[in-house]
């Protein structure tokens, strides 16, 4: 083999990491989103491209499937949750670079598109009228948690489970009470809120001491950190600035 043959690899690596700085520096940041601050997170992010050129895409997700994905290596530079376990995880396994730090509180609601009674509460979910209440996976999805520990709270849980359809996401949840496939169920103020969905049915808001805070984090992933830190860290800390609180805001999330 001659010199050049031997040192062909060497060269061709060499060369590969020249022409991937650029290219990984142009790309738009990628943000791993809970299924809950999709509809936020369009504000969210084309308000910091407006400020910093910046270009940002969202995945959306269930954050436990998002979490998964992260284990798995996929290359998501920031991870935004529906709460503070997942990226606590994340950074206590090495996946992430600093602490998660909570950006909103999410607020849980019953909602509906049917003719049914909201001022009834939680009674009219017992009632035999409603045959199917749409509820994100509680192993997946933290607003799911939040559902079953108000369901347990209010003593209708075992009642009502039989009645209980799991959607893999919020999101998915939030399609089964939109396409009229439940009769009612459990999601986001966030969503309901949204522009996309706002005016669709009726919601009302379920009682914040019946369930844990849903403390929602974001965390700087080590795949950004070591990619383009910092446009990443810009992006972090762009969601506590005065516009990106506003945006959480008009989204019905309470502020930390």
């Amino acid at each position: 083999m001659t010199f050049f043959n031997k040192r062909l690899p060497a060269v061709l690596a060499g060369l590969l990491v020249l022409l991937s700085g650029p290219c990984a520096a142009s790309q738009p940041l990628t943000v791993a989103v809970a299924a809950n601050v999709k509809y936020a997170f369009d504000e969210l992010a084309a308000e910091f491209t407006k400020e910093t050129g910046i270009e940002v895409q969202g995945v959306p997700g269930s954050s436990g499937k998002l979490a998964a994905q992260v284990q798995g290596g996929a290359p998501f530079d920031v991870f935004l949750s529906a709460d503070s376990e997942a990226p606590e995880a994340l950074y206590h396994s090495g996946l992430a670079v600093a602490p998660p730090k909570v950006y909103a509180y999410g607020a849980l609601v019953l909602w509906t598109t049917k003719e049914l009674d909201l001022s009834r509460g939680f009674s009219l979910l017992a009632e035999p009228g409603v045959h199917r209440i749409a509820v994100p996976n509680p192993r997946l999805a933290p607003y799911g948690r939040a559902a079953m520990q108000a369901l347990e709270k209010s003593g209708l849980k075992t009642a009502v489970e039989p009645k209980l359809v799991y959607g893999e996401s919020i999101s998915q949840a939030a399609q089964f009470v939109e396409s009229g496939a439940a009769d009612i169920g459990f999601s986001a103020k966030s969503i309901v809120v949204s522009p996309e969905m706002a005016g669709k049915g009726k919601w009302i808001e379920v009682p914040p001491g019946a369930y844990q805070p849903i403390a929602q984090a974001v965390v700087m992933l080590k795949h950004g950190a070591q990619t383009r830190p910092d446009s990443v860290r810009r992006f972090v800390d762009f969601l506590f600035t005065a516009p990106a609180r506003a945006i959480f805001q008009r989204y019905g999330y309470l502020l930390p």
